[in-house]
């Protein structure tokens, strides 16, 4: 796959950062010099807020170190997709001793992680909603019920997530079905199963999470 994006930075922590994440997200990348001649096919570059004026191209994305590099990559894929926003966000969780968390923007799969409790799911969720404009975009929680544990997962998503989420419930019958085969291969049959809940309907959750006045 050709390169569509660009890590323009001297920058060391932003540079590791940055490149980090596009490796976890599986994203190719060419590494620039600020300054230097920007390739046609690039579609958006990475830089720094110092560094940003050595920039010419239509699409700068400004990269702060100080801040998760999740949401900078989530806007990279978002930018690469072509959109200004979704319309929804679906999130699948596959709840047991690792939680398979699956995004699904537009129908397409934009992040996959495992976690390892309740509140690392928690912290995540939170993560992928920071580049949601609810105004635009429904986002929609789906929790596989296979395990005990998705009880308490419910609760605490519903503590935690702004009111404008959904939560639903999802039987997890059939969303297993390759976890033998892919037993060897270290959390994919999570995410697999994350993916699978992310696409079924389910029952709705009555948020108790009442609206601020604020």
């Amino acid at each position: 796959m050709r390169s569509k994006v660009a890590v323009a930075t001297v920058q060391g922590k932003a540079y590791f950062l940055v490149v980090n994440e596009l490796k976890r997200r599986n994203i190719p990348f060419i590494n620039l010099v600020p300054g230097d001649a920007i390739p046609i096919e690039i579609k958006v570059v990475i830089t720094t807020e110092k560094e940003k004026h050595q920039v010419n191209h239509e699409k700068v994305l400004v990269y702060n170190p100080e801040t998760d590099p999740e949401v900078m990559g989530s806007e990279v894929v978002r930018i690469l997709q072509g959109k200004e926003a979704y319309e929804t966000v679906v999130i699948g969780v596959d709840p047991g001793q690792v939680f398979g968390v699956a995004v699904i923007a537009d129908e397409g799969l934009i992040d996959t992680e495992n976690c390892l409790s309740v509140k690392e799911v928690g912290d995540k969720i939170e993560r992928v909603l920071r580049i949601v404009d609810f105004s635009s975009t429904a986002v929609t929680v789906k929790i596989g019920s296979g395990v005990p544990i998705y009880k308490e997962l419910l609760e605490a998503l519903d503590e935690v997530l702004p009111k404008e989420v959904s939560l639903e419930i999802i039987g997890e019958a059939g969303t297993n079905v390759y976890a033998c085969e892919m037993k060897n291969r270290r959390g994919v049959r999570h995410i697999v199963s994350a993916m699978r809940i992310a696409g079924r309907p389910g029952y709705v959750y009555e948020r108790k999470r009442k609206q601020s006045f604020e």
